[in-house]
């Protein structure tokens, strides 16, 4: 059996274009022969997912999601390249899913595009410091705390990009995993452009005094 590592799944995704994970199950599921893991995706209509994401995609849809009882609401605008794809009730449901996991995890950015170079370096200088004080890592080298943070900075995309988020409703796969399986299946360029997303008094100064004492106060007992 050929040896199945980071190399050989950058190596098939390199020619395919298949997302890294959907990459890293098809040539495990091969036993390392990257021959079979192309005919894999081939198969599942991963292979060519990437090449359809440079069409233009124009139409879509902006869904909504409201939660709590009106307490956390989102807008979410994904987009296609057909009329006919956005009113199809496949991408109907996807948007939907969309919106409802934007509601439940929170994500601050869609791609890690737009992760400024501010925030990251921020993370970065705070994952350092994190490294440094574990007595864990005492006398590890440079080399390997620089792994450390990268690593670390892996979780941040995890945790705040939404096309790297595990998908609430199956979190054996991501966001942008979801959206490159559906790409897959109709054929057509979809990507998610911007969202918003509003929690009931998020931001406000909240009431330090209770109501009824202010009620008492102003009645004069």
């Amino acid at each position: 059996m050929a040896e199945i590592n980071a190399a050989a799944i950058k190596a098939l995704r390199e020619k395919t274009g298949a997302g890294m994970m959907d990459c890293k199950k098809a040539i495990t599921e091969a036993q390392g022969n990257e021959a079979r893991a192309i005919e894999i995706l081939r198969e599942r209509g991963l292979a060519s997912a990437k090449k359809k994401e440079g069409r233009v995609a124009a139409e879509g849809v902006v869904g909504s999601y409201i939660h709590m009882g009106g307490k956390v609401g989102v807008l979410v605008e994904v987009n296609c390249e057909t009329d006919f794809a956005a009113r199809s009730a496949e991408f109907q449901q996807l948007v939907k899913d969309i919106a409802m996991h934007i509601a439940a995890a929170e994500p601050r950015h869609v791609s890690r595009e737009e992760v400024t170079t501010e925030t990251l370096d921020k993370e970065r200088e705070i994952a350092r410091a994190q490294a440094k004080n574990d007595p864990k890592n005492a006398n590890k080298p440079d080399q390997v705390i620089d792994k450390i943070v990268e690593g670390r900075l892996n979780k941040f995309y995890e945790e705040f990009v939404l096309l790297d988020q595990p998908f609430i409703k199956d979190p054996a796969k991501t966001v942008g995993e979801l959206v490159t399986d559906r790409i897959a299946q109709t054929g057509e360029t979809i990507t998610i452009r911007r969202f918003a997303r509003y929690k009931m008094g998020e931001g406000l100064a909240k009431r330090g005094d209770d109501f009824g004492d202010e009620v008492a106060k102003l009645a004069g007992s």
